[in-house]
């Protein structure tokens, strides 16, 4: 098995749009064997299955070359427990130091120890997302014998491997520290021994226990085997014992591991000088980052790849980690923009494989990647929006999938019935352990109290916006552009227009997009509600009234956006006069700015708008018979 850099490309093949999985089979010759592995320490963290996926995506481009490839990975569980996992400190904590297949399973558990507890879980993620994997595990490689041979040969270079630690990563070891760790004889523990000499195939060993933090020194000293599964290399060694044994060709590793002096270079180096083979193909991966934080396991920071495996169809979360150039970092959080945004970026990947011929290579492929069985792909097929799934789930008394045949055009096939259900059932888990008290919220049955509250300006609003809906045609975008309207029009800041907007339907400041409510409301529900607000007209005027010198800022800021303007002066019932300025922007919004006259009449209206229609070299018409109230 092997892998070479030096195969000739097929002109422009790397030129053109390329995935990156694909760029790296391109160079692969001859079987491949690709590894990766994980020590349950804990819950394992979503960050681990960017390292499993990055691997998967290249086993599957391998094998689409037609290249033999076997993709296999390892549960370190010979590890030491070395950190308690969060929450269960005081179970784990007298078994700190031992083997993690030596450790007990929480209770009610059903896993035999503390490694397949915590591995089992990860492993029902593998087989959601289409993970095909030849599994193992360090204990049985250790005590079946299959390291024996690079136990001697490493022990017996053991000067060497000091060496190496010192030159490449600055690392000194005492002239008597051996690479390796056996199980205590007496109290069972593997992280405390430390061996001082290799001698006739038996190792010389100390127990310091107390480094630990787990009571009394054991102060155990022997002499024993190290084969069998009695002990185990060092990470690093074990890592090129791995290469040496087992034949790995490909193993990327993560940017901790392979920064200048790190891990890798310390077991590429050993591999070289000690076994003279050259290593596996290096894949260095950046950091998975969770609310722009690296997780860790044992220590319970970031979302466990369980929590968002329920939040992410297996299709977005293999897209999520694997669109993204293994060098460079992906950050994820549960946050609502985030997710929408990634949901809707698949479902265009979807779109153009599909139906653009023109679509770029490289999102083709990505696409394809992301899928569970691409063997078995379905084709096209209809996609509910995640937004329109967040909104739907406000209104419980709709029939969800007949709302979204309603959208379609037609029924759902049985593959879109899936796809719809997937995707409701992660929208339920997003909102429960993610979600706000708005994405909990639902439409209310009636108009809630606290619309009591809104500003005259917010109340404005919302009856301009009733005008505006009254007779538009009855579609999302369509009303989502009408809020919009309505907001420049009153005129009130769009936060504070969806905010009234959200209160008066949900009685939450925060909801699902404004245009897909309406759309599902009904016309005479949804302008029924905005109308039963109560708003005196003459407070709306007044509270969004500007002074001349505003409209004056206003329109020198705009002017050239600005295809026409007219004015009229309207006086309200408390008799107050303004003048008002309506502009129709180049790209068709209308906005609308209001001048208080005080008890003006229309010559001072006319006065005002002269003098701002001079100083900005503008013109602005009138509209005559526009006074009143």
């Amino acid at each position: 098995m092997s892998y070479v850099s030096a195969v000739p490309l097929e002109p422009g093949r790397l030129r053109a749009a390329m995935h990156w999985a694909d760029k790296i089979a391109l160079r692969a010759e001859g079987p491949q064997l690709v590894n990766d592995s994980k020590t349950p320490s804990g819950r394992v963290h979503v960050g681990a299955l960017r390292g499993v996926l990055i691997h998967d995506a290249i086993a599957r481009a391998l094998r689409d070359r037609d290249i033999p490839v076997r993709y296999q990975f390892g549960v370190d569980d010979y590890d030491p427990l070395d950190e308690l996992p969060a929450g269960q400190e005081e179970f784990f904590r007298p078994w700190l130091g031992r083997p993690l297949c030596d450790v007990p399973a929480p209770p009610d558990s059903p896993a035999g120890d503390m490694a397949e507890h915590f591995i089992s879980e990860f492993f029902e993620i593998f087989d959601e997302l289409g993970v095909k994997t030849e599994r193992y595990r360090m204990r049985d490689v250790y005590r079946e014998g299959r390291f024996n041979e690079a136990i001697d040969v490493i022990l017996k270079h053991a000067d060497q491997v000091r060496r190496i630690y010192r030159e490449v990563s600055g690392s000194v070891k005492e002239d008597v520290w051996y690479p390796f760790n056996p199980v205590c004889e007496q109290c069972g523990r593997i992280a405390s021994t430390l061996v001082t000499a290799y001698e006739g195939g038996q190792v010389t060993y100390t127990c310091r226990n107390e480094a630990l933090g787990v009571g009394e020194s054991c102060g155990q000293t022997g002499t024993v085997s190290p084969f069998d599964g009695r002990g185990k290399l060092p990470w690093k060694l074990e890592w090129v014992a791995k290469w040496h044994v087992m034949g790995v060709t490909i193993e990327g590793a993560g940017k901790d591991h392979t920064t200048k002096g790190g891990s890798r270079d310390v077991g590429d180096r050993c591999l070289r000088e000690i076994f003279q083979k050259e290593p596996p193909r290096n894949i260095p991966y950046e950091f998975f980052l969770f609310g722009g934080a690296k997780m860790s396991s044992s220590r319970g920071l970031g979302a466990s790849a369980r929590d968002v495996a329920d939040i992410l169809p297996p299709e977005i979360l293999r897209f999520l980690m694997i669109r993204t150039q293994p060098n460079r970092p992906v950050e994820f959080s549960g946050e609502r923009e985030q997710i929408v945004k990634l949901y809707n970026e698949f479902d265009r990947y979807h779109e153009r494989s599909h139906n653009e011929p023109a679509a770029r290579d490289d999102e083709k492929r990505a696409y394809q990647l992301s899928l569970v069985d691409p063997e078995n792909e379905q084709g096209y097929f209809y996609t509910a929006s995640f937004p329109l799934v967040l909104t739907l789930l406000t209104m419980p008394h709709l029939d969800l999938a007949r709302e979204i045949e309603k959208r379609k055009g037609s029924a759902l096939d049985d593959h879109e019935h899936r796809d719809l259900e997937q995707r409701v059932a992660r929208a339920r888990a997003w909102v429960e352990r993610y979600g706000d008290e708005a994405d909990r919220s639902a439409v209310q049955e009636k108009l809630p109290a606290s619309a009591d509250s809104l500003s005259a300006a917010q109340c404005g609003f919302l009856h301009q916006l009733a005008d505006l809906v009254d007779t538009a045609p009855w579609e999302e975008e369509g009303l989502q552009a009408r809020i919009f309207d309505a907001a420049r029009l009153t005129p009130v800041a769009a936060g504070q227009a969806f905010e009234a907007f959200y209160r008066v339907f949900l009685d939450c400041e925060r909801g699902p997009r404004g245009g897909s409510l309406l759309s599902f409301l009904g016309r005479e529900f949804s302008v029924g509600r905005l109308r039963q607000v109560a708003c005196n007209p003459s407070q709306v005027w007044e509270a969004t009234a500007i002074c001349e010198s505003d409209l004056g800022e206003w329109i020198a800021k705009n002017h050239k956006k600005i295809d026409a303007a007219q004015a009229c002066m309207r006086t309200s019932e408390s008799g107050a006069s303004y003048l008002e300025v309506r502009a129709t922007f180049s790209n068709g919004r209308q906005f609308l700015q209001r001048v208080t006259l005080g008890g003006g009449a229309e010559p001072d209206a006319r006065a005002v708008l002269s003098r701002i229609a001079s100083e900005r070299d503008f013109e602005i018409g009138w509209a005559e018979n526009q006074t009143g109230k």
